[in-house]
């Protein structure tokens, strides 16, 4: 899937990207509980797809690109 396998615990290989977007952030490597438990206390952040809509990331992002 788009070279992102590397970047997935091994469960999560081969999984859709829709599969991926709702598994819990875990899924990502180098995530780990303790991470997940700290993202979810101050962002409310559970899923991938959390993480990837959270808007304070998503501004962050978009001043790195205009800094960039």
């Amino acid at each position: 899937m788009l070279g992102l396998e590397k970047k997935l615990m091994k469960e999560w290989e081969g999984k859709s990207a829709q599969e991926i977007a709702d598994a819990p952030v875990t899924a990502i490597a180098g995530v780990t509980e303790a991470d997940a438990e700290k993202l979810a206390a101050a962002f409310g952040i559970k899923t991938v797809r959390d993480l990837g809509t959270n808007k304070y990331f998503r501004w962050a992002q978009g001043l790195v690109a205009l800094a960039d």
